[in-house]
Order: C-alpha cells, then sequence, then structure tokens
C-alpha cells in the first residue's frame, strides 16, 4: 500500500521550473540562459533521482566527476586553452546554483575543483603545471582538493603549523590539513605550507606521493553525497617543480577563497530556491481544516518571506557577478554576499521544514538534507561570524579578529 494518502502530498518528480519574482532573467545573456538551462536539466536527470540515496547512504557518486567535466561545471571560468569554459563570472554563478539545487555536496565538488584547485594552477603555477594538470581537471580526468584548515587553524589559516623543508632535490612536507573536500578520492591536492622562513608557499601533492595520505572522516550529519578527509604528511617527498611559483603568501590562499566563495554565494540561492518550491507546492496540496494550508495567513506569511529573501539575494548575485565581470569586485563584497546568501537560504531551509511537518524530516523531500547541508556551508571558506567582522573591518578600518 502507498503510504502517501490522498491527504498527504506526494513528492514526485523533479519539475522545477525556477524562482524568478523581479524577472532576473531578462538581466542575463542569451548565453547565460543556455548554460543555465542545460545545468538544470543535467540535475533533474544525473542528481534528483538518486542523491536522497546517496545522501542516506553517505555515497559519494565517483562517477559523477567526469560528467561533471563533460557539461563544463569544472573551472568554467578558466580560459579555453587550458581545458575550461572561458566563461563570464555571472555563468559560474548560475552553473553553481543549479548544482547546489540538486545538493551542496555536488556543487562543493565542482567549486572545489574550479576555484581551489584550477585557478590557484592558473593563477600562480607554472606553464608546465598548467598544461600538465588542468586540461584533465577540466574534464574530470582528475579529481582535486584544497588543503588549509588545520585541526587547530580555522579561521586564522596563517597560523598553520604544516612545513615543508628543503631536501637537495625535493621538499619535505610535514603537517595536516582538516576538512578538506574531495580529499580521500582526489588525485591531487592544493596544499598550503610554511617554507623554512615561515613564508607560505602552494604546493602540488600527487596522490600516490611517498608520506602522504588522505584517511576519510566518517559519520558526518552534513554533505553526506560529497566526500570529506584529512591529508597527512609524514615526511611527503614533493619534487620541486610542484611548487607554485608565481605567487606567495596567505594572500594566494585567500583568493582562491574569494573565487569558492562567490561560487558559494550563488549556490545558497540554489538549495533556497529547492526548499521554497518544496515548500510552496506541498502547501498548495496538503490539505487541513477542509482547506490547503496554503490558505492560512501562517503559512502565506512563511512563503512570502521566504520569496522576497530569495529575490534580495538573487539580485545581490546579479550585481556581485557583474562587478566580478569587470575585475572590481572586493573581498568584503563577496564576504557580504557569501554571509547572507547561507544565512538565508538555512533560514529558508528550516521555515521549508516547519511548513512540510512531519513529513519534513523524510528522505522523500529535499528540505532537511540542504538544511543539514547547509550547516556546513555557513561554516566553511569563512565562518558567518568572520564574514561579519570582515565587513566590519571594511567598514571602520579597524581588524578585530586579530
Amino acid at each position: 500500500m502507498d503510504r502517501f494518502s490522498p491527504k498527504q502530498p506526494h513528492p514526485g518528480k523533479d519539475d522545477f521550473n525556477g524562482v524568478d519574482f523581479y524577472q532576473t532573467e531578462a538581466l542575463y545573456t542569451h548565453e547565460q540562459v543556455l548554460i543555465r538551462d542545460s545545468i538544470r536539466s543535467f540535475v533533474k536527470k544525473e542528481i534528483s533521482p538518486y542523491v536522497e540515496k546517496w545522501a542516506q547512504e553517505a555515497h559519494f557518486p565517483l562517477d559523477i566527476v567526469p560528467k561533471l567535466g563533460k557539461i563544463g561545471a569544472f573551472g568554467p571560468q578558466i580560459p579555453e586553452s587550458y581545458g575550461g569554459g572561458g566563461l563570464d563570472y555571472i555563468s559560474y554563478g548560475l552553473i553553481m546554483q543549479e548544482l547546489e539545487r540538486g545538493d551542496s555536496g555536488i556543487r562543493s565538488t565542482a567549486s572545489v575543483q574550479g576555484s581551489l584547485v584550477m585557478y590557484p594552477i592558473f593563477k600562480f603555477g607554472s606553464e608546465a603545471q598548467k598544461s600538465k594538470y588542468l586540461p584533465k581537471l577540466a574534464t574530470g580526468e582528475l579529481l582535486g582538493c584544497f588543503g588549509l584548515t588545520e585541526p587547530d587553524y580555522g579561521s586564522n589559516p596563517g597560523g598553520m603549523v604544516t612545513t615543508f623543508k628543503d631536501n637537495g632535490n625535493h621538499y619535505l612536507l610535514n603537517g595536516s590539513k582538516m576538512w578538506i573536500s574531495n580529499s580521500p578520492a582526489a588525485d591531487l591536492a592544493v596544499v598550503w605550507a610554511k617554507d623554512e622562513s615561515g613564508r607560505i608557499h602552494g604546493l602540488l601533492v600527487e596522490k600516490g606521493t611517498q608520506g602522504f595520505t588522505a584517511p576519510e572522516i566518517h559519520n558526518k550529519w552534513s554533505l553526506r553525497a560529497s566526500c570529506t578527509g584529512e591529508l597527512v604528511f609524514q615526511d611527503a617527498v614533493i619534487p620541486k617543480e610542484n611548487l607554485l611559483p608565481l605567487k606567495s603568501g596567505l594572500g594566494a590562499a585567500l583568493m582562491c577563497l574569494d573565487a569558492a566563495r562567490y561560487g558559494i554565494a550563488w549556490g545558497a540561492v540554489g538549495a533556497a530556491m529547492d526548499c521554497y518550491e518544496t515548500a510552496r507546492k506541498y502547501a498548495l496540496q496538503r490539505m487541513q481544516f477542509g482547506k490547503p494550508i496554503a490558505a492560512f495567513q501562517l503559512t502565506q506569511k512563511k512563503l512570502a518571506e521566504m520569496l522576497t529573501e530569495i529575490t534580495k539575494a538573487q539580485l545581490l548575485n546579479w550585481r556581485l557577478g557583474s562587478l566580478m565581470n569587470e575585475g572590481r569586485a572586493s573581498s568584503a563584497q563577496i564576504s557580504m554576499a557569501k554571509r547572507n546568501n547561507v544565512s538565508m537560504a538555512l533560514e529558508v531551509a528550516r521555515t521549508s521544514r516547519q511548513i512540510l511537518g512531519g513529513m519534513g524530516i523524510t528522505g522523500e523531500y529535499p528540505v532537511m538534507r540542504h538544511m543539514m547541508n547547509l550547516e556546513s556551508v555557513i561554516t566553511y571558506e569563512g565562518t558567518h561570524d568572520i564574514h561579519l567582522l570582515i565587513l566590519g573591518q571594511e567598514i571602520t578600518g579597524i581588524q578585530a579578529f586579530n
């Protein structure tokens, strides 16, 4: 017997058509709309039918990686000459938005690959490094990860204790990194470590390197459809040609984080849209006291407030994307969008869960999965409070977190 009675709406298939109250689509080019629609179709075919099972089983679908490469989700902002898409930043944002509507973990895989692995190799790498790694990362033949956070240094990455020293014709790398997306499955890690003078550099560490392991972190309540792990280095032997030569210092790593945070700002809107649409459809079908719960004032208040906040975030993203395209976006502006949009999405997920009642906690609907995922997204790539203090420093000129 179907456990969904006529009084209990069935989730049905993924028939998402977007949320666009202020007609923001009119702000996009024809090409940007086509890119968004192609990724939306991909999500409906390759992610939505399976993601609840992946999340319940804590399974990272490794076969999704080449598929993401094929649709151009890896490094869409990297020039075509290196295998990227050569796209503008609004197109990149829309790709992240649609992927995160499917699942934050899947979007994280793409964000890490494009913004935290391909981007630093493109910006700071040698021509030999670019030619060797970027085309294979773009297609998904190689999967990458980004090693900055350490067990004792998250919001304060400059305090890192991972170090490397010159050992003749190679470097010896020692230390560990924590909470690293993709790491257990990654073929390549971009690792940030201090040299013997205390200067931070990026190093390319390949899977199978002597002295390098990447144990997986288990028992996560969040991002269960992606893999997370550590990076452990015990006299890991790193060829000298694997040092990123064109920029050093913590600022280089933070430039990568800006690129990733930008994608997160767009991605969070995708998760929020999925939760809102799920709640709206459910409210129109779910009957109580002889009428759909959408007819009650409190439900309408919730839906109206969710739509308002999503619309504000969409406009914030569009303007930020325009500034990125012009090369005028600041780190503080990116922080504002990441902080606002993820917080908004988490609140939308929580409100949507309330509208769904008990059904909101089940895997039949995506809301609780999005909510748990967003609890990680609000913390990684700079916590909610750290981004607030970044804005505070921009406003006052005074750094409050050091």
